[in-house]
This record gives structure tokens, C-alpha cells and sequence, in this order.
């Protein structure tokens, strides 16, 4: 059902229009086409479905056939006596075929080796799906971070904007006596600290850029943006020691160490299995033909033979004793594994989580602190008009606004993420989720 559901999800990414713009399902779209750590894991995925049909040989017929053809020169003298014989110089050919067939008809270890194909192939598609999660959540983290990188560029922009009409301002009022140079040099020096600062805001939004890109393996483009104000949703529910159940029992990375232990454990029964006997029926036939022989006459021998073969295992040095006590030993591991992967999950979903209600928290404290930046932004100019501020005061102000607004995109950005990785946490993370938190943006900044 699991991997019937996955294929859905990726004809779904895979088949449907793109919409004008690079938005986030877009950006997914060309990451589950040109990805390579998914493509790593499609390809594994594909390779351990085939551990079925090869578990599967193990407990069907065994046919073969083969046939050989030769040639003989033959020179014969026989010395002392009546021979039975005649000697001399001859030459004849020889040509015979067989077909063998062997049918296993109790084999355990064959059994195990079957059984613990499919389980591999069940653990290979709870991995594929995991790889789909996270592909989800790196390409929502890449997407993301760049459109901070570009909230980040845009608001030191607007800031040095700012700063050089207050820059052009104090030059004028120093002309004309009413600034003094002071106010010039911090102008200037402001002015100066925001180029710096756009150097490196642009530096940062390349390596933002360069890091998506090397996920979809081009150059993203214009990235639509969210609209403003978005509602971000509480998690559902609301409780996280309902969340950390739900991770310690369906978490896929538990899923998958809980699937190892099967195995361990079918490996166990499978190398106990050298201690029994086999049985097979076994089939062959064969025919034989010579025009002459080494005593001058031809033949042609058929043989048909069925029967029943037994092997018992009576002493094989220890061998299988400790094939035993390394499969309990990898059975200990693989427990051990699981409890660990219960651990990193219950912390993996805490974090998450967590990092969704502090998120929540933040946006809403971060959407008031712009409120008042904007409305102390104003009252500044007022005061500024009348005289009882001065334009270092408005500058101040503007910083502040800048601010609050890059911050305010940060934890969004960044409540959105956790929102996800919360979801891929309990293994819940699907397709649909994604066309939520895509239906927040608008295409091409509109």
C-alpha cells in the first residue's frame, strides 16, 4: 500500500502542468527528475525488488542441458597373441547431450533466503519513500533559504537607499550651515557599512542560488514568494507526546530498522538450516552416440534416470555452529539499531516540534514588533519635521523596520520547514503537504 501510494505521489509531481513561475512544487517537480542522492535511491530501491525473484529460484526446478562433440585418431597395435581386436589406423567421432533437472523439495534455507527476500524489498520501499520525504524537505529548506537570501538583499538595498538620500541631505545642510560635519562622516560611514553589507547579501543569495541548483540540477530562476500577510496553522494535534507516539511506531527510519530485525531473524532459521538435511528430485537424461570405438565397432548409449537425492550434513568443522552465533549476534545489533532509531526519532520530533510552536510564537511576536517599528518610524519623521529629531534618528528607525521585516520572513520561512520536518518525523510527510504550504506563494511575486 505504501509503495502504491508513493508511485501516485511521483506520477502526480512528474505528470502535471507547471504553473507560470518557479513555486515550490515546480522546483520539487525537476528535483525528482534530476536529483541525484533520489535517483541513488530509485535505483536501489529497483535493485532490491529484484531480491524476490532471486529468493523465489531457490524453491523451483534447476534445469540444464549440455552437449559435447570430439573427434579421435586412433592408431592401435596389438602385440603378442590373438587380439580379441583388430588394431590399426581409424578415425570416428563422438557426440552425445543431457538435460539434468533438479527439484528442491525441502530446503528451509532456500525458504529463509525467499522470505527474507521480501522483507528486504519491503524495507527498500519504506527507504524509497523516506528519500521522497526528505528530498521534500531539502528542497523546501534550498528554496526557502534563497528566498531569504533575496529578503535579505532587497531590505539592505532599500536601506542603503535610504542611507544615501540621508547622505545627499547632510551634504546639502552642510553647505548651507545647518548640519555639521559630524553628521556627514556617520552618514558617510553608514553609506559605506551598507555596500559592504550588499556585497555580502549578494555573495549569500549566489551560494543560496548555487545550492538549490545543485539539488535540481539547473539554475532556479525567479522563486515565487509568500503572500502577506500568510496564516500559518498550529500542529494537529496539538500535543507533542501524541506526536512522539506516533514517531516511535511509524517513523520510516524505525519502519526500516524494524524490517532489519525481521531479517535478522529470518537469517538466524536460514543458517540454523545447515544443520538439516536437503531433499531434491532429481531428473536426467542423456544419449550418446560414437560411429566407432576404440575396438571398431560403433555405438549409441540413451539413459534415463529419476530419482531422489538426500544429503545430510554430518560434520562440517564448526562451520554452521558459528554461521548461527554471528546471525544472534547481527539480531543483537539490528535490536539495537531499532532502539536507537526510536531515540533519534522521539528527539527528531520533540526538535521539530518544538521548532513549530517557538516558530509560531515568533511570528506573531515579530508581526507586532514591525507594527510598532513602522508606527515609530512615522512618529520619528514627524518629530524630524518639527524639528525635535534629527535625520540619524530617522535612519535609526528605518534600520529598525528593515529589521523586523527581514526577521519576520525568517521565522516564517523557518516555521514552515518545521512545520514539514515535523510531518516527515512521523513519517506523514506526503505530496499534499507540499501543495499547502505552495498554495501560501504567489507566482511571480504577484
Amino acid at each position: 500500500m505504501r509503495k502504491a501510494k508513493l508511485v501516485i505521489a511521483l506520477l502526480a509531481t512528474l505528470g502535471a502542468g507547471t504553473a507560470a513561475g518557479a513555486d515550490l512544487v515546480s522546483i520539487y517537480r525537476e528535483a525528482v527528475a534530476s536529483d541525484a542522492q533520489y535517483a541513488s535511491a530509485r535505483a536501489s530501491y529497483l535493485a532490491a525488488q529484484e531480491r524476490v525473484a532471486q529468493g523465489k529460484a531457490g524453491l523451483l526446478p534447476q534445469v540444464s542441458a549440455n552437449a559435447s562433440l570430439s573427434y579421435t585418431e586412433l592408431d592401435a597395435r596389438f602385440l603378442g597373441g590373438a587380439a580379441a581386436f583388430s588394431g590399426g589406423q581409424r578415425d570416428f567421432g563422438t557426440r552425445s547431450f543431457g538435460v539434468q533437472l533438479s527439484q528442491p523439495l525441502y530446503r528451509p534455507a532456500n525458504w529463509q533466503t525467499y522470505e527474507q527476500g521480501k522483507l528486504q524489498a519491503l524495507a527498500s520501499d519504506i527507504q524509497l519513500n523516506a528519500a521522497a520525504q526528505d528530498l521534500m524537505v531539502r528542497v523546501s529548506q534550498a528554496y526557502f533559504d534563497v528566498l531569504q537570501a533575496q529578503a535579505n538583499l532587497t531590505f539592505i538595498r532599500a536601506q542603503k537607499s535610504a542611507i544615501a538620500e540621508q547622505l545627499a541631505q547632510a551634504k546639502r545642510n552642510f553647505i548651507v550651515g545647518t548640519a555639521t560635519i559630524t553628521d556627514t562622516n556617520d552618514a558617510q560611514a553608514r553609506y559605506d557599512l551598507s555596500a559592504a553589507q550588499e556585497v555580502a547579501a549578494l555573495n549569500e543569495l549566489e551560494v543560496k542560488n548555487r545550492a538549490l541548483a545543485a539539488i535540481i540540477g539547473k539554475n532556479p530562476g525567479a522563486l515565487a514568494a509568500p503572500a502577506d500577510p500568510i496564516v500559518l496553522s498550529r500542529p494537529e494535534p496539538a500535543d507533542m507526546t501524541a506526536w512522539v507516539e506516533q514517531a516511535q511506531s511509524s517513523s520510516l527510519q524505525v519502519e526500516v530498522q524494524r524490517t532489519s530485525v525481521e531479517i535478522a531473524s529470518r537469517e538466524i532459521k536460514k543458517q540454523q538450516a545447515g544443520h538439516l538435511p536437503t531433499v531434491d528430485a532429481t531428473a536426467n537424461y542423456s544419449d550418446t552416440r560414437a560411429n566407432q570405438s576404440t575396438f571398431g565397432f560403433g555405438s549409441e548409449i540413451r539413459q534415463a534416470v529419476i530419482g531422489v537425492q538426500v544429503n545430510v550434513p554430518i560434520y562440517l568443522g564448526g562451520a554452521v555452529t558459528s554461521r548461527v552465533r554471528e546471525a544472534v549476534a547481527n539480531k543483537t545489533k539490528a535490536e539495537q539499531d531499532l532502539e536507537g532509531a526510536r531515540r533519534v526519532a522521539v528527539l527528531n520530533t520533540q526538535q521539530a516540534y518544538l521548532g513549530v510552536t517557538a516558530g509560531l510564537a515568533q511570528v506573531t511576536a515579530l508581526e507586532q514588533a514591525l507594527q510598532s517599528s513602522l508606527v515609530s518610524l512615522e512618529s520619528t519623521k514627524l518629530g524630524r519635521d518639527v524639528g525635535v529629531r534629527t535625520s540619524v534618528d530617522v535612519l535609526n528607525a528605518q534600520q529598525q523596520v528593515a529589521n523586523a521585516r527581514r526577521d519576520l520572513a525568517k521565522a516564517r520561512y523557518d516555521t514552515i520547514v518545521a512545520q514539514l520536518k515535523l510531518k516527515q518525523a512521523v513519517g506523514r510527510l506526503t505530496f499534499e503537504d507540499l501543495e499547502a504550504v505552495n498554495r501560501l506563494l504567489q507566482v511571480d511575486g504577484k
